[in-house]
């Protein structure tokens, strides 16, 4: 079964989601935030299937979010470790983790607790936040088309505006153009 692109949509999340979205390889990224390395590692950690490990490694690899790394000593296989991209993904990670602990049917209290190794506090919410550091929420922010978008998604943009925010048309076409 061949796997559906999103690539070429005109939209950000989709073509991360064409890199990351699977969900064993958000949680083999998961993973290599906890120290995992090794391919041993990770199949008994997810108890994933050799075969779909395997193929996830590869293609976390060709994206660029996991390099191969040299075995270490006694080690016959080469390891795996995030890249600066991969890394730059921990923000999505807390923000599943902390949406997760809020609506994840769970029977227990979280299993994980963030704190920040400086000052042993607890993080706060992730989120985009104003320029005065106020957490925002999507009613709080208004959608506005990138040098990138097309006149489909603009059309889009507006539509959301105007449904979401309760923007009339003309407003929202003066700060496009702004």
């Amino acid at each position: 079964m061949r796997r559906k692109t999103f690539s070429e949509m005109n939209c950000s999340i989709a073509r991360a989601l064409d890199q990351i979205g699977e969900w064993w390889s958000l949680l083999i990224i998961r993973e290599c935030t906890f120290g995992t390395t090794r391919f041993d590692q990770f199949q008994e950690r997810l108890g994933i299937a050799r075969n779909i490990l395997a193929s996830r490694l590869k293609r976390l690899v060709e994206v660029g979010i996991l390099e191969r790394v040299a075995p270490g000593d006694g080690e016959r296989a080469p390891g795996y470790r995030l890249t600066r991209k991969g890394e730059e993904l921990f923000p999505v990670l807390v923000a599943l983790l902390q949406w997760g602990d809020k609506w994840g049917k769970a029977e227990k209290d979280p299993p994980l607790k963030l704190v920040e190794h400086a000052s042993g506090k607890a993080l706060g919410p992730v989120g985009p936040t104003s320029a005065t550091g106020r957490l925002l929420g999507m009613r709080d922010v208004r959608f506005e088309p990138g040098p990138g978008a097309s006149p489909s998604t603009r059309t889009v943009l507006a539509a959301r505006n105007r449904a979401v925010l309760g923007l009339e048309p003309e407003a929202d076409d003066a700060r496009a153009r702004a």
